[in-house]
């Protein structure tokens, strides 16, 4: 039993070893929780890693550096890389399989006020500039990231 201790004392109280580990837990946490935030705590795990392996910096340093490049990176890159992946995740893929398509009016839609439908067995947030009453049938004209647009189904 005690050499089973040692062997983590030894291997895993390194400042590098920890940081990697809790990079890696954020990552893999990124995954659980949208928002697309911890993955940058992450990346700041891992540089402080990185340079502790190399110069061991004391615990205040660290943690000024993984504050530091986590926001620094939060700030600088959240955006542009949100907008890069939400765009390729999502380009083309309402054209074929919402588009054209026809859903049911959940809720009360109009100008200014919001509502849902229910398209393919699933609730979707929908917008119009038609008055739509609860039942009605719905024409899906576009989307606003998930929010789905849509017109009056015309008889």
């Amino acid at each position: 039993m005690n050499t089973i201790s040692q062997f983590f004392i030894q291997n895993f109280a390194n400042p590098a070893v920890m940081w990697f580990i809790l990079g890696l837990l954020f990552f893999i946490l990124e995954f659980a929780m949208p928002g697309f935030i911890l993955f940058f705590f992450a990346l700041g795990a891992w540089v402080v890693a990185l340079l502790s392996l190399a110069f061991n910096p004391s615990t205040n340093i660290q943690l000024l550096i993984f504050l530091g490049t986590s926001i620094g990176t939060i700030l600088l890159f959240r955006k542009w890389i949100k907008k890069i992946l939400w765009t390729k995740k999502f380009a083309g893929g309402l054209e074929d399989e919402f588009l054209g398509k026809t859903g049911t009016a959940e809720t009360h839609i109009g100008p200014g006020r919001d509502g849902k439908i229910d398209f393919k067995g699933t609730h979707w947030n929908a917008r119009s500039a038609d008055k739509i009453e609860r039942g009605e049938q719905v024409t899906i004209i576009g989307n606003d990231s998930i929010l789905l647009l849509v017109n009056a189904k015309k008889t």
